[in-house]
């Protein structure tokens, strides 16, 4: 049995003193009826953004030029394409419904436009005084919910549910994945990944998305694949089908609006997902992408030393070298939350290439030719990733041989020897101190991604 044991304390942007408690809200609807009128997996087509992704020009601020953290984490003005007004957005680190969220004529459209009797019957699961989930009572044995947080399932049990992605399906790959961004300060660190013409499935938090839209613009921009990871990082099991839905959809209207793409995968914060959850993901067209190595990077000087962190690394190189992943490839959850676990990145990144044939991101690795919603970036097969030496996110007309197009449902199978059993227990905590990328001259910052927010997390399998 895995129990995961975690403690939370957050402290919300603007001085806010407490999480929305979970379960909290009333339902926007009990209907449980589909609309005609609207179809739930069209929510993103009610988006408009004047944002091109295959034009996208930053300008040249300090925040997006410089490698200082003290002038790239200065709050800046919204970019003049994208007009951010409070009311119209749940508050900033708070659960999505919150700012009246759960009542505006959009959300209301979408949440009634779900039959949600066809949900499966799984409750929403309840917090344990160390801010944990409750597991009491759960058969882990049949896990019939295939309740990540209680036995790292991946094989989603309930019928009309997204199967998940937890392995890339090409031998010897490291799949690239870093959660919590935007960072304000990952200059540095994407300059590097851009040098090294490296791609990463890149899981944006909806509330960073909207601290720091040029972020979000880097990543796009350069090619990296862009997913949702919720609006607040919250244990998505313990809230309500509102919330849940909520967290998805405003997630997915703000990296919309900033980007201009609307993600078709997410990955829920510390790997906290159930079928009742994927099924919601489901309704929106989202696939559920989780790992199969995790690094604890987020822990490195914090719950752990570094040189813990650095023996979890040292080990995943191994076994791009000993053929641990001679049949199926990995997908290592890593974070760009703060100084350490960026450098850490620029640590190991040469090491991993000398150790595996192909480092690339999940939609190059699961052969996904459309990410997004939007057909009008595309990447190429692996195959021809790999011929071509060329990744990441490319204008379609300019992707020729593909495969074919993913709606949401793409698979992987697991791969022998490669299950680590941890959860993702990353936490948008700052760092104190500030180091140099190797022979590089950058500085590394800690995140300040949240502002004035703050998430410490202690996760421990047993």
């Amino acid at each position: 049995m895995h129990i995961k044991a975690i403690a939370i304390s957050l402290a919300l942007a603007q001085a806010v003193s407490s999480v929305h408690a979970a379960a909290a809200a009333k339902p926007a609807s009990n209907s449980s009826s589909t609309s005609t009128a609207f179809n739930s997996k069209d929510y993103w087509k009610s988006f408009t953004s004047p944002v091109n992704p295959l034009n996208i020009s930053l300008p040249s601020l300090p925040q997006t030029t410089s490698h200082d953290p003290t002038q790239e984490c200065v709050d800046y003005p919204t970019p003049t394409e994208f007009k951010f007004v409070a009311s119209e957005w749940p508050s900033i680190w708070e659960t999505a419904t919150s700012n009246g969220m759960n009542t505006s004529a959009e959300f209301k459209q979408l949440y009634n436009s779900i039959n949600w009797s066809k949900m499966p019957n799984i409750p929403v699961r309840k917090l344990g005084p160390n801010g944990a989930p409750d597991m009491t009572g759960y058969d882990n044995a049949k896990d019939p919910d295939c309740w990540w947080s209680a036995t790292t399932c991946t094989i989603p049990k309930n019928p009309g549910v997204n199967a998940d992605i937890y392995a890339c399906a090409e031998p010897d790959t490291w799949g690239l994945t870093y959660d919590d961004g935007p960072n304000c300060s990952h200059n540095a660190f994407y300059d590097y990944l851009e040098q090294q013409k490296l791609k990463a499935t890149m899981f944006y938090i909806g509330s960073n998305v909207i601290d720091w839209p040029y972020g979000a613009q880097r990543g796009i921009k350069d090619g990296h694949h862009i997913a949702d990871h919720t609006w607040s990082h919250q244990l998505m099991t313990t809230l309500t089908n509102e919330e849940v839905l909520a967290e998805f959809y405003y997630t997915q209207k703000a990296i919309k609006l900033t980007t201009g793409i609307t993600p078709l995968y997410w990955r829920p914060a510390f790997g906290d997902v159930d079928d009742r959850v994927r099924w919601i993901a489901t309704q929106l067209g989202l696939t559920t992408v989780l790992w199969n190595l995790d690094t604890d990077d987020w822990a490195a000087g914090n719950s752990e030393p570094v040189s813990k962190i650095d023996q979890n690394y040292q080990d995943f190189v191994s076994m791009g070298s000993n053929g641990t992943f001679s049949k199926g490839g990995n997908i290592v959850l890593t974070h760009e939350i703060n100084n350490t676990t960026m450098q850490l990145a620029l640590d190991y990144l040469p090491k991993i290439q000398q150790a595996y044939k192909h480092v690339v991101d999940i939609a190059t690795c699961m052969n996904i030719t459309y990410p997004y919603q939007e057909k009008i970036i595309a990447f190429k097969s692996f195959a021809d990733a790999v011929a071509s030496g060329i990744t990441g996110g490319l204008p379609s007309a300019s992707v020729s041989g593909g495969a074919p197009s993913a709606s949401g449902n793409a698979a992987a199978s697991g791969t022998p020897g490669s299950n680590s059993g941890s959860s993702d227990s990353s936490s948008p905590a700052k760092a104190d101190a500030q180091t140099k990328a190797p022979n590089s001259g950058m500085t590394l910052a800690p995140t300040t991604a949240v502002a004035a927010a703050s998430l410490a997390v202690l996760a421990l399998f047993i």
